[in-house]
């Protein structure tokens, strides 16, 4: 349950922050209410997850797995340039995430 609940929290964090970057400067009235909507559904959801998860180990999953997804998706939807180094960035922060899940066993 607790990973289900991470990866939800992740899916709004993510939506969050792509419509962050739609709301201008938080200029614009719908990007900017799915931002404050995504950011508090993601802490909410993620809040919950710490309940049956080692804070460490969510908030990297959280954080690390959210960054990957919103490079990804600057670089598919939004424009930005794709480059070797930002592919390797990626390739680095999971497998950080990984590593960190892979010593948090008990």
């Amino acid at each position: 349950m607790g990973y289900g609940m991470l990866a939800a929290a992740i899916v709004a964090e993510v939506a969050g922050t792509t419509a962050m970057k739609y709301s201008e400067g938080f200029t614009r009235l719908w990007p900017s209410v799915i931002t404050v909507v995504g950011y508090v559904v993601a802490f909410s959801l993620l809040a919950q997850a710490l309940k049956t998860l080692s804070v460490g180990t969510a908030y990297a999953i959280w954080a690390g797995i959210g960054t990957a997804a919103v490079a990804a998706i600057g670089m598919a939807f939004l424009g930005e340039t794709a480059s070797l180094a930002k592919f390797a960035g990626i390739a680095l922060v999971i497998a950080g995430v990984v590593v960190l899940n892979l010593g948090g066993a008990h």
